[in-house]
């Protein structure tokens, strides 16, 4: 029968950080036999980061509000909080998009490596409590395979920087010893999670704000940092050193008025204005004592360091096209196998019965010319059943479910009464 590849996610792409956290499964094994256990989803693996949360399954008749239903029950949210973050996709692009997600062309930063490390630790983890089986077992064997050649082949994954790391690394060049220093991030979003990533990466510790304390500590939870009220922090730049701005409110968070009073009994603070639009007043770089880079700068050096990285993303996409359609006959050559299996199974439980049998009339007891018989017998088998099998796994790959069904009836071996 005819299974067919499910992918549901929830990403950065649609939703932040904060957000993606509330669709966490936090017990994982409990979600793997939920799923399999209340669903059409016969094989599931979960990916699970702080920028994605995603399952991909085996069925042969999905429903994916059954899917969104068990997954807002496993998580305590209402089935609506799927409405405009929730992506599904199936088959020839589930595929394509797993390739995307090995090779790195799906990551916040184009070819980062950790998502490969995260996509082996989850198929390891399906195949442990037996959630995963022949087919995602096969697609992800070979989905890894692929990413990883793509990656040796292309170098996507070097000389790359994203916004937030370079953020940082100016921070590292333009402040000494920035470990005794006091460092904030205002924002949660994109931007934000880049530079937390970069800042945890290097052992900084930093305060994290949000319009809300719930976003921060959320924020704070799954990427570091000591969440603080936004309101405190209006009042206090003076405490920080470092300030990191990545937010998209539409007006000045961080004005003249406030750091001109900030820097009264301070030597000096780098303020680096990753928002769009920015949010840090321009007339703050004219204050004594602070240094002020907004996302335009930054953006500047970025693609200078990314432009390597940017040429080869397109050299990734044509790889990928190319081998999207033999992982696809290769996962359809799958819904042959239970039939061929059985075909060969009882072809050679006929043949061993026979055999019995005629080497009882023939009082037959020489090891030897029932080995040459035996083989004799095996190979006949092997010779009338062989075509047929490789056709019906030809025919499986190039689409054809017809003869599928018709050879299911063909090939039926009843036991006599």
């Amino acid at each position: 029968m005819k299974q067919n590849i499910i992918n549901a996610r929830v990403t950065f792409r649609k939703s932040p950080i904060h957000v993606l956290e509330k669709f966490a499964f936090k017990d994982m094994p409990n979600a793997y036999l939920t799923f399999k256990k209340n669903s059409s989803v016969s094989e599931c693996v979960i990916i699970q980061t702080c920028n994605r949360i995603e399952l991909f399954a085996t069925s042969d008749n999905h429903n994916v509000d059954e899917i969104k239903n068990i997954w807002a029950s496993l998580t305590g949210l209402e089935d609506n909080a799927f409405r405009d973050t929730l992506e599904v996709c199936e088959n020839r692009d589930a595929y394509e998009h797993l390739l995307k997600l090995t090779s790195g062309l799906e990551s916040l930063v184009v070819g980062e490596e950790q998502i490969l490390g995260q996509i082996k630790e989850s198929i390891s983890a399906a195949r442990k409590v037996d959630a995963s089986g022949k087919r995602l077992n096969k697609l992800f064997e070979r989905s890894i395979r692929i990413g990883t050649r793509i990656r040796n082949s292309t170098g996507i994954g070097r000389g790359g920087i994203s916004l937030g790391s370079m953020a940082v690394k100016l921070a590292e060049e333009n402040v000494d010893d920035i470990k005794s220093k006091h460092v904030l991030l205002i924002g949660t979003g994109e931007a934000a999670t880049m530079v937390a990533k970069s800042l945890k990466k290097r052992g900084y510790a930093f305060n994290v704000t949000s319009r809300t304390l719930e976003r921060s500590v959320g924020f704070s939870q799954t990427l570091g940092g000591k969440p603080v009220k936004f309101e405190d922090v209006l009042t206090g730049f003076s405490d920080y050193e470092i300030i990191f701005v990545a937010t998209t409110a539409p007006y000045f968070l961080v004005t003249f008025e406030k750091m001109k009073d900030a820097m009264k009994d301070k030597s000096g603070t780098m303020i680096l204005d990753l928002s769009n639009p920015r949010t840090v007043d321009e007339k703050v770089a004219t204050i004594p004592g602070i240094k002020l880079m907004n996302i335009d700068q930054i953006a500047e050096m970025v693609d200078k360091n990314m432009k390597n990285r940017k040429d080869k993303v397109s050299t990734v996409e044509n790889i990928i096209s190319e081998e999207v359609p033999i992982i696809e006959a290769t996962m359809k050559r799958l819904d042959a196998e239970p039939l061929v299996k059985d075909v060969f199974t009882n072809a050679d439980s006929l043949r061993i019965k026979e055999l019995q049998k005629a080497l009882q009339m023939l009082g037959e007891t020489d090891e030897e010319r029932i080995r040459i018989i035996d083989d004799l017998t095996k190979a006949v088998v092997e010779s009338i059943v062989s075509t047929p099998m490789n056709n019906l796994r030809k025919a499986s790959e190039q689409g054809n479910p017809d003869l599928l069904d018709i050879a299911s009836k063909l090939f039926v071996y009843k036991k006599k009464e």
